[in-house]
């Protein structure tokens, strides 16, 4: 099962951030990843819940533009090198990350990353061929 990330655009407002993170906890949806990027008129919030279609339905009834795209999960040790070693990898394989960011803490000694790239599959296939765990949405607590 793919991995969707949820991206809210919002206003630079006092309180936006706010009014998303507690719309999804008034309904029981749990952030399993944040991201924020912003420039001077806008940000752009990426989540990753614990249950995409219910937070895109509920945002999108409160009136949020967002969009929801497949991303990739993979695994790193978590110690120094961890993440080098997958972007070593991927630069040897001419593999461009458009953008990455971790998950929050997983209790099984691993860190995530999560990647935003072209070709998820093609990705997969060539980092589990040199051993490297990609991972599934029950792995990370993901409906």
């Amino acid at each position: 099962m793919e991995i969707y990330q949820i991206s809210v655009f919002l206003e630079n407002q006092a309180g936006k951030l706010s009014e998303v993170t507690n719309l999804l906890a008034e309904n029981g949806i749990d952030l399993r990843a944040i991201n924020i990027a912003e420039s001077s008129d806008y940000g752009v919030l990426r989540v990753i819940t614990s249950d995409s279609e219910k937070a895109v339905e509920i945002l999108r009834q409160h009136g949020f533009i967002l969009n929801c795209t497949a991303v990739l999960g993979v695994s790193v040790p978590d110690r120094p090198g961890g993440l080098a070693h997958l972007l070593r990898m991927l630069a040897a394989e001419k593999f461009d990350v458009e953008y990455m960011y971790s998950v929050f803490g997983q209790p099984n000694g691993l860190a995530y990353m999560i990647l935003r790239v072209e070709n998820i599959e093609e990705v997969r296939s060539v980092l589990e061929k040199d051993g490297i765990h990609t991972a599934d949405c029950a792995e990370l607590g993901i409906k």
